[in-house]
C-alpha cells in the first residue's frame, strides 16, 4: 500500500479546471494563464470559465452576468437570521451558518442535476458578498446595504462594504484578487468539498464544508496572521529584529513557502504590485516597503518565497476590510473554484474513500475487566 502524509504529491483523479506547475511558477484556469486573466478578465468571465470550461462569448457574458446580478440579494429570513447570531461570533463562522441555512430556501436544494447546479453556484458566488458585507455593517451597529444593479460584482462587493462608490484602483484591486483566489487544483478545502460531494450530498453540504476547511491559518486564514504580523512590526525599521526573532525561535512567517511551488507564487507577483499602487494611493509605502524587506530576508535566510497569502493581506487592509474579514473575502473568491470542482465531481462521480496505513497493535485478546491494570 502506497502512504503520503498529507496526501503529498498523491493525484486522487483527472481535472480540467486548474493546473499548477510548482518548477516553473504557473497557475492555468482551463488552459489560460493566470498572468493574462488577472490583468485582462472581469471575475464574472472567470466564474463563467471555471464552470463551463471556456471563456463565454458577448451573449453568454451578458446573461450569466444578469444572472449574477439578479441573485445578490439574500431572503429576508437570512438576512433576519444575521441580526439575531452574537456579533462577537467569528465572521467565518457565521458565513458557514448563513450558507447552511440558505439552502432550505433555495429550490433547487439536493437537486444534483448539471443545470441545477450552476443555478446554485450563481447563487452562491452572488450572495457570498452580501453576507459578508452585511455582517460587517451588522456589527458596526449600521444596516446592510442593498445591492446596486449598475455595478460588477468586484465594485458592488466594495460599495456594499463601505457604502460608497469605489474608486477604479480599489475595482480593479478587487476584481483581479477575486480572480486570483478563484481556484487552486486540490487544495485542502476545494477536496473537502469534493469528498462531500462524492457521496451525492448537495453542493451546499460541500461548500459548507469548504468554507469549514479554510478557516485554518495553514490555509485561508494565514493571511490574517500575515496582516497581524505586519501591524505587530509596525515599520520597516523594526522588521529585520522581528524577523530574525523569528526565526531564532524556529517559529513560521506567514506568507511564505507553498506545498507544490518551488519558486515564487505566480499569484504573489500581481498582489505584491497592487499593494505598491495603495501604498502610492495613501501616499504612505509603510506596508509595501516592509512586505519587500521581509520577503528579502527570508528569502536569504530561509530560502522561502512569498505565497498568495503574503500581499493580499495588505492589499485587503489598505482597501478597508477588516482583519478578520480576509478570509471571509477569500471564500468570496473561491466559491467560484468549489462549486466549479463540485459540478466536475459530480460529473464522473466515484466516492472518494481513501485507505489509511494501520500502525497500532494487533493480535491482542479481551480480557474481563477485573483482570486489566
Amino acid at each position: 500500500m502506497i502512504h503520503a502524509t498529507g496526501l503529498e504529491d498523491v493525484v486522487i483523479g483527472p481535472s480540467a479546471i486548474s493546473d499548477i506547475n510548482g518548477k516553473t511558477g504557473q497557475l492555468i484556469y482551463s488552459g489560460y494563464d493566470i498572468d493574462d486573466l488577472a490583468v485582462n478578465a472581469t471575475f464574472e468571465e472567470v466564474t463563467f470559465l471555471l464552470w463551463h470550461g471556456r471563456l463565454p462569448n458577448q451573449a453568454e457574458y451578458d446573461r450569466h452576468y444578469q444572472h449574477m446580478v439578479e441573485n445578490r440579494d439574500l431572503p429576508a429570513q437570512v438576512m433576519k437570521l444575521l441580526f439575531e447570531i452574537p456579533q462577537t461570533s467569528r465572521p467565518l463562522d457565521v458565513l458557514r451558518t448563513v450558507v447552511s441555512v440558505l439552502s432550505n430556501y433555495d429550490q433547487d436544494s439536493n437537486n444534483n442535476t448539471a443545470d441545477a447546479n450552476i443555478r446554485k453556484a450563481t447563487r452562491l458566488t452572488a450572495r457570498l458578498p452580501s453576507i459578508i458585507t452585511a455582517i460587517e455593517r451588522i456589527r458596526r451597529g449600521e444596516l446592510p446595504i442593498k445591492s446596486e444593479p449598475s455595478l460588477g460584482h468586484a465594485a458592488n462587493f466594495l460599495y456594499m462594504l463601505t457604502g460608497t462608490m469605489p474608486n477604479k484602483l480599489h475595482t480593479d484591486a478587487m476584481n483581479t484578487m477575486l480572480i486570483l483566489h478563484a481556484d487552486h487544483e486540490l487544495n485542502a478545502s476545494t477536496f473537502t468539498g469534493r469528498v462531500i460531494v462524492s457521496t451525492l450530498a448537495d453542493m451546499y453540504a460541500g461548500v459548507v464544508g469548504a468554507i469549514g476547511a479554510l478557516g485554518g491559518a495553514l490555509h485561508g486564514g494565514a493571511n490574517e496572521e500575515v496582516m497581524k504580523m505586519l501591524l505587530d512590526i509596525g515599520e520597516d525599521t523594526k522588521a529585520e529584529e522581528y524577523i530574525h526573532g523569528l526565526l531564532i525561535a524556529k517559529k513560521r512567517v506567514m506568507g511564505f513557502g507553498h506545498r507544490v511551488y518551488k519558486c515564487e507564487d505566480p499569484r504573489s507577483k500581481h498582489l505584491r504590485n497592487l499593494t505598491k499602487l495603495l501604498c502610492e494611493e495613501q501616499d504612505d509605502m509603510t506596508w509595501y516597503n516592509m512586505s519587500q524587506l521581509i520577503a528579502e530576508l527570508v528569502l536569504k535566510e530561509k530560502g522561502l518565497y512569498t505565497n498568495v497569502d503574503f500581499y493580499s493581506a495588505s492589499v485587503q487592509y489598505m482597501m478597508g476590510i477588516p482583519i478578520d474579514m480576509f478570509t471571509p473575502v477569500f471564500a468570496a473568491s473561491r466559491i467560484s473554484g468549489w462549486t466549479a470542482h463540485i459540478m466536475e465531481q459530480f460529473g464522473n462521480n466515484r466516492l472518494l474513500r481513501p485507505r489509511a496505513e494501520y500502525t497500532g497493535p494487533s493480535n491482542l485478546k479481551y480480557t474481563g475487566i477485573n483482570q486489566r491494570l
